[in-house]
């Protein structure tokens, strides 16, 4: 977990030019888990962390031209290399934390999160925030292209039952912020997590 904001953007930062090459395997899954979120023609999406806006199209797609696809960055690199690669065409793109989005409360339909939970300096508070922007009723995908066993190998550390985002932690955490998880899928290829945000 993150609790420097600037350590964020340094790190990110430096990455941002390269990040798409490094994982040029990743547009299926990011495809994938936009089609399994469900979202309708028309809806309001938040891509929250939207790195580099792999998930834009695929979520500009599913919303099609009625709908409103924002992407939500800390890194100003990272917007970067998102309008370099065109993707500023499917959604607008805010530089802002996803803490303190500058959204009214209930606007959204949902809220489409990939990596973005282990870098939350506040993970209760952080969701809270996302449920904020969203109605009742509306939806939260936490993804992750690679699930959590896969990601521990590639960053050389093991899994131990307190990782936030083992289902017996990530389900409460949830629940105590606003959601209420509907699916949780760990597989080596993916890991998405699909809630809904409570009345």
């Amino acid at each position: 977990m993150s609790e420097d904001h600037t350590h964020v953007q340094e790190f990110f930062g430096a990455r941002a030019a390269a990040w798409d090459r490094k994982f040029p395997e990743d547009g299926p899954a990011f495809a994938t888990a936009v089609a399994e979120f469900g979202l309708r023609p028309g809806d309001r999406v938040l891509d929250a962390g939207c790195g580099t806006g792999r998930a834009l199209t695929a979520l500009r797609a599913a919303v099609g031209p009625s709908g409103l696809v924002l992407g939500a960055d800390l890194t100003p690199q990272m917007l970067a290399a998102a309008q370099r690669a065109g993707r500023a065409a499917e959604g607008a793109l805010l530089l802002t934390d996803v803490a303190r989005l500058p959204l009214r409360d209930g606007v959204l339909d949902a809220v489409f999160a990939a990596g973005l939970i282990a870098h939350l300096p506040d993970p209760g508070a952080n969701l809270r925030e996302l449920a904020r922007v969203v109605r009742p009723g509306g939806r939260l995908a936490l993804f992750h292209p690679i699930g959590r066993a896969a990601l521990a190998a590639r960053h050389g550390r093991e899994l131990t039952p307190q990782d936030l985002r083992a289902e017996h932690n990530l389900g409460p955490l949830l629940s105590g912020s606003g959601w209420d998880m509907t699916s949780y899928a760990d597989e080596d290829a993916r890991f998405l997590v699909l809630a809904v945000r409570q009345p």
